[in-house]
């Protein structure tokens, strides 16, 4: 993809040391920018492919100056083959439906998140998030995103109930899932792995090439689920490659 960026120059910025919340005794530091409002998409697009990941209205990447461990990744579409244990993961699944929703927060979700936090992710810098932050992250956006919603199968025909859901950016070459969240009390249904394996079967059948998973963090456990997926790609200094098993084993 050729990059193409608004006739201004974006301007970009470095944050100060701070605390990893990957690895202990670690600093991150992170690059990053404002995305426009008039040409947002455009310049996602060109981001993303160049490793860059989106938060509101913010792209960013990590610029830590004695680590590498935070690897950009994705997923090729096309080459992605499920296995086993994925058939094994959509059919537990089978009674949840999709439904994609514009880029507005509910308290629904919000409730959803906070259970999510709570359960998952403790010791995270999100879990003090309150209802302006949330609508933030959903509504604040000047690219072409949504949501995706996965509700049980209601009796009635009315709305079920929200067990899982995800922010996606649409991008020209595929699908960016930029958050997903879920109920963390239903741990059988393997619901990180399912979001993205709908997401390759979504993907697929729009014929988009890739689905970007953000970052893969090497040396985190809490992070291997993403290289777990093959075959998938990494960005290098050579551009994005195939990542082999010896490279996942750092």
């Amino acid at each position: 993809m050729t990059q193409h960026f608004p006739t201004r120059q974006l301007r970009f910025y470095l944050t100060a040391p701070a605390p990893c919340p990957y690895l202990p005794q670690r600093l991150e530091r992170k690059i990053f920018a404002h995305l426009p409002m008039t040409d947002g998409a455009t310049v996602n697009d060109s981001l993303t492919e160049g490793g860059f990941r989106r938060s509101q209205n913010i792209a960013y990447r990590p610029a830590c100056e004695t680590c590498s461990a935070c690897v950009s990744v994705r997923i090729p579409v096309v080459d992605h083959v499920a296995g086993r244990s994925d058939r094994k993961t959509l059919n537990r699944n089978a009674d949840l439906e999709r439904g994609l929703v514009e880029a507005e927060a509910t308290i629904e979700q919000f409730d959803l998140l906070r259970r999510y936090l709570r359960a998952r992710h403790a010791d995270g810098g999100m879990t003090d998030m309150v209802w302006p932050d949330f609508v933030a992250m959903i509504e604040d956006t000047p690219v072409r995103s949504h949501l995706v919603e996965y509700r049980r199968r209601s009796e009635d025909g009315g709305p079920g109930e929200l067990v899982a859901c995800t922010l996606v950016d649409l991008l020209a070459d595929g699908l960016s899932m930029v958050y997903s969240f879920y109920d963390p009390e239903q741990p059988r249904r393997s619901l990180g792995r399912f979001m993205i394996l709908d997401h390759l079967a979504q993907a697929r059948r729009t014929g988009m090439a890739y689905v970007y998973l953000g970052y893969w963090v090497r040396g985190s456990a809490k992070m291997d689920y993403k290289v777990n997926f093959q075959p998938i790609e990494a960005l290098g200094p050579a551009g994005w490659r195939l990542l082999s098993a010896r490279d996942r084993e750092g």
